[in-house]
């Protein structure tokens, strides 16, 4: 059988359903994984949650890959359809050897694929190319026979929602929260669970945009990175007069919010929101980021005399780096929010649950509490197909070789007062710049002077 080796990626596996990803070498890449998980936790019977998302071939791999699971031995825990943060909870609360969360996060509808992990004391180990996926990869490719002695077992896995939702108003002390009205859009996707989960248990004015679960995404994709999707939720709050909006992608494991002007609250804002109240209990704490905009979250963390250290970007080196280190919370510029409580996975609740519990104690509006936490200055993330990468990436160090150099993830070089970070998506073909500074024009100039520079030497 042949595999697209293409799927593969840094974090996940994922391809286009039916060509690159079907119910025939589903089997097979289960094998891999199954026999990687087996090698790796050294258990004879491993329990391992299943579950799957909304897309239209999710539940044809859920079966082929319960079906795999079954009869190479496996103790199968049937979460059916689930959100990632909501699965990242399950295999991490309940103590279960591993997951398999059959998904392609905010992908177009054709697509598909799998995250997976184990569990560990520490935290949850997510499986990309620093912790295993070039092992799986080489399994699949050659169609591993593994022959078990006995056969799996299978149980179904309820109340899982309803524990998530108990867990983060736990972890905040059960706040009190006041009633307000929130706009949400999960974009017929998976965050419309736990969404609805919460405010079965928080006072609100629950406006529901795209509630039902598509995976033709009638409406339009689920990508809040891409601010056009966000385009008619921004408007719903303006026209409810709402306190906020919120707003999902596929999986459900980035969460943006919109505040009460209708203007797109930046990830990096509510990073350090989240992490100024957590520091306030866990003074000393270690909080992560990823490279792209990192000054104004690290102003705060200093000012409320917690620690941060920068991470490349992508949610398993995120995971893998708080593992080692024991840190507390991490903010990703796309959306992603990670807390040790959930095994150092992403966990949108408790993020929801802090804004509001901020909003609800300080009398504050969304934007109000934004311009509190403003340090810095951020331009959107630009993208550029090119064909010479390495070219472009040369160019920049060279011009701007005065600026003080960072090569963890792409091209980062700082200056007293700005920076930037020019990288190649983990994902796509694409050159992906962000810039910040402490002054706006400042960084519209540089932004303007970079975004010129790649257009006029990308081939």
């Amino acid at each position: 059988m042949t595999i697209d080796p293409s799927i593969f990626k840094s974090y996940d596996i994922r391809g286009i359903y039916p060509t690159q990803i079907n119910k025939e070498n589903t089997s097979q890449i289960i094998k891999a994984i199954y026999k990687f998980f087996y090698e790796s936790i050294k258990k004879e019977q491993p329990t391992i949650l299943l579950a799957y998302d909304m897309r239209l071939s999710g539940p044809q791999l859920f079966e082929v890959a319960k079906k795999t699971l079954l009869d190479m031995g496996a103790n199968v825990i049937d979460a059916g359809q689930l959100s990632t943060p909501s699965f990242y909870f399950a295999v991490f609360h309940y103590g279960y050897d591993c997951g398999i969360q059959i998904t392609a996060s905010h992908n177009p509808k054709e697509w598909n694929g799998m995250k997976f992990v184990r569990s560990t004391p520490k935290g949850l180990v997510k499986i990309g190319k620093p912790t295993g996926m070039d092992d799986v990869q080489k399994l699949a490719m050659e169609e591993i026979n593994f022959i078990s002695k006995t056969q799996g077992k299978i149980s179904r896995k309820e109340g899982i929602l309803e524990d998530e939702v108990t867990a983060a108003l736990e972890l905040l002390n059960n706040p009190v929260i006041k009633k307000f009205k929130i706009v949400a859009d999960p974009g017929n996707a998976m965050g419309a669970q736990y969404i609805d989960a919460l405010f079965k248990k928080v006072p609100a004015n629950l406006i529901r945009m795209n509630f039902e679960l598509d995976g033709n995404f009638p409406v339009h994709e689920p990508n809040p990175l891409n601010f056009e999707t966000l385009k008619s939720l921004q408007q719903r709050v303006l026209d409810e007069k709402a306190d906020l909006g919120i707003a999902t992608d596929g999986d459900g494991d980035r969460l943006y919010f919109i505040d009460e002007k209708g203007e797109i609250v930046r990830a990096t804002a509510i990073t350090s929101i989240v992490a100024r109240e957590i520091l306030k209990k866990h003074p000393e704490g270690l909080i992560y980021f990823d490279i792209r905009d990192v000054l104004g979250p690290q102003k705060i963390v200093e000012e409320f005399g917690g620690k941060s250290e920068i991470v490349r970007v992508g949610h398993a080196y995120i995971t893998e780096a708080m593992n080692k280190t024991g840190g507390i919370f991490a903010g990703e510029s796309s959306g992603h929010m990670f807390f040790k409580v959930n095994g150092n996975a992403e966990s949108n609740l408790p993020v929801i649950l802090i804004i509001l519990k901020v909003l609800s104690d300080e009398n504050k509006t969304l934007s109000g509490l934004v311009e509190e936490v403003r340090r810095s200055y951020e331009s959107v993330e630009y993208n550029f197909k090119v064909s010479n990468a390495p070219e472009i990436l040369s160019i920049l160090k060279d011009k701007y070789r005065d600026g003080e150099l960072w090569e963890l993830d792409g091209v980062s070089i700082a200056y007293g007062s700005w920076r930037f970070n020019v990288r190649t998506s983990n994902t796509e073909p694409l050159l992906r710049l962000n810039v910040e500074g402490y002054n706006k024009d400042e960084v519209e100039q540089k932004t303007k002077e970079l975004t010129s520079l790649i257009n006029a030497t990308k081939k």
